[in-house]
């Protein structure tokens, strides 16, 4: 899946787009809009953007998982290897240690993703604040040609911003790339 990034000064137009693009076939599944204007996309009828698609809770529970997981194994392998002949704990009670470690750093990473502004719309913060609004557009590749073809024939007004994937990468930095260093 592809995702497209279109930015629009009306909620007029976006919700245009809305109705073209819902002709089209795209479904409020794969149409999302980020806006300050809230109550204008309720009162239009278009589909505002959940906060999964706001935040960075997603990439942060990710991130939590993998932490978790790490320190699970860490904190757990070594007890498990140390203490077998002592406690004599079924494999089950040490993978639910696990479990546990990872769910536990989930629910750690949540809270710091759900205050956190998703990183690949935070390029786009400036427009917003000023009243734009992000119409993201979720497109199997086979199909992202025809929606843009279709954006730029019927709405000119909305500017192509960025082509994207739609997976959450938890490894990406602030700019949106992976750095190792």
């Amino acid at each position: 899946m592809k995702r497209l990034y279109y930015l629009t000064y009306s909620v007029d137009s976006t919700e245009q787009i809305s109705k073209d693009l819902h002709a089209h076939g795209v479904n409020d599944w794969r149409f999302h809009v980020v806006s300050k204007d809230e109550a204008g996309l309720f009162n239009h009828h278009v589909h505002s953007a959940s906060i999964l698609y706001r935040t960075d809770m997603v990439r942060f529970v990710e991130r939590g998982v993998i932490l978790g997981g790490l320190i699970g194994c860490a904190a757990i392998l070594p007890l498990a290897l140390a203490f077998n002949n002592v406690f004599t704990l079924p494999m089950g009670a040490w993978l639910t240690m696990g479990l546990f470690s990872m769910v536990l750093g989930a629910w750690v990473g949540c809270f710091g993703g759900i205050s956190s502004e998703n990183y690949k719309i935070r390029r786009f913060h400036d427009a917003i604040e000023k009243g734009q609004y992000l119409v993201m557009i979720d497109a199997p590749k086979i199909q992202v040609e025809e929606i843009k073809v279709l954006m730029q024939a019927k709405h000119s007004e909305a500017q192509l911003q960025l082509e994207d994937s739609t997976i959450t990468n938890p490894f990406a930095g602030i700019d949106g790339k992976v750095h190792i260093t």
